[in-house]
């Protein structure tokens, strides 16, 4: 008789170790299976695996994974306070005043020198309590040549023109939206000490099909609060108008519906064109950092959705710090919670943090 061969959990073949692999969007679950051995930490590093969740930055620093609603704990200098992320980078403020680019997954950091001392001057020495006049924006790749680095300081920009409430970079160019949804061209040049420099502003976009429409079924009667996002999508730049009803004090604000429009710059003029479908992907807005992201089942995010997080943080996010957040789904207009329904929802997480989206940009 042949002895019986006894195979260990090390002895999966890689082909049913990366149908393993491709079930786990989590990061934190792909670090975990990777650390089980030394051929799974191998092997896995053999398969192509679609980019993992994003995570949300919660108030005291710690990461809040989506569905499950894990807290994932990062090393982040005690001191810093995180006011934005662009992709994988977290837009940290020390308390010294010192700015700084930090990827939380390989601990690399950036200094911002320069824009620590215009932080100060914009901030009157407030910035810990009034971020959220300010938001950072960053050209792909963060290598360009010219300064990466553009701080976008509504209250200065607002004397050349109207109040701007979002900023983006698409094209290698610079983008921004007003109050009026306008879209505004910034031509961005090397200055002195080859620091970048704004010539001159230009209106691309005056007004567009539909903006004066409301999504159904908003009502009619009442008052809503329309908060616009760039963000940038398969080789198009999309403004994504989010829906929200004002509550008096004592209640929550509450978002209802979005619409989204993309930047037509075929025509002339130029116009706002409605965008019904999103083609096997869903958006993640806020106001420090949106951006799309690949859907299907073994991302583990939800096709022609739009994911969103609060406007921004206040009392009640000490109580519930996913307040007014969750799924929209552009096809029926349902939103349902962010976390699944067996994940419990995360609380005395308080700190003096913003909220926002980080994406990790490794698959392991």
């Amino acid at each position: 008789m042949a002895s019986v061969q006894h195979l260990s959990w090390s002895d999966l073949p890689p082909e049913l170790l990366g149908l393993v692999l491709k079930c786990l969007p989590s990061l934190a679950d792909r670090v975990r299976l990777r650390a089980v051995c030394h051929p799974w930490r191998s092997n896995a590093r053999l398969h192509s695996l679609p980019p993992p969740l994003p995570l949300l930055a919660l108030l005291d620093g710690t990461f809040l994974s989506i569905p499950d609603g894990e807290i994932i704990k990062m090393h982040v200098p005690d001191d810093a306070c995180c006011y934005g992320s662009v992709d994988n980078w977290l837009f940290l403020v020390n308390g010294d005043g010192k700015c700084s680019l930090m990827d939380p997954f390989s601990e690399d950091t950036v200094e911002l020198p320069d824009l620590a001392t215009g932080w100060h001057q914009s901030m009157h020495g407030c910035y810990k309590f009034n971020p959220v006049i300010c938001k950072l924006a960053i050209p792909s790749p963060l290598e360009s040549s010219l300064p990466p680095i553009v701080a976008d300081t509504i209250k200065e920009w607002a004397e050349l023109l109207e109040p701007l409430l979002d900023i983006s970079f698409f094209g290698g160019k610079l983008y921004a939206i007003d109050c009026l949804r306008k879209l505004i061209s910034i031509e961005l040049i090397e200055g002195p000490g080859h620091k970048p420099m704004i010539s001159s502003f230009k209106c691309i976009i005056d007004s567009g099909d539909g903006l004066s429409s409301r999504p159904e079924p908003l009502s009619s009667d009442k008052a809503y609060l329309v908060l616009p996002y760039l963000v940038e999508y398969d080789g198009r730049l999309l403004m994504v108008r989010r829906w929200i009803c004002p509550a008096p004090c004592i209640d929550y604000d509450r978002t209802w519906a979005f619409d989204v429009f993309a930047a037509d710059f075929s025509t002339k003029p130029c116009q706002w064109r409605r965008v019904e479908d999103l083609g096997g992907h869903a958006l993640f807005v806020s106001s420090n950092c949106s951006k799309s992201f690949p859907a299907g089942k073994c991302s583990g995010v939800q096709e022609n959705c739009i994911y969103f997080i609060n406007k921004f943080p206040g009392l009640k996010l000490v109580a519930d710090p996913l307040h007014d957040s969750g799924v929209y789904n552009m096809k029926n207009g349902v939103i349902v919670p962010l976390l699944s329904d067996t994940a419990a929802v995360p609380s005395n997480h308080v700190g003096p943090w913003l909220p926002t989206w980080l994406f990790p940009t490794q698959a392991m």
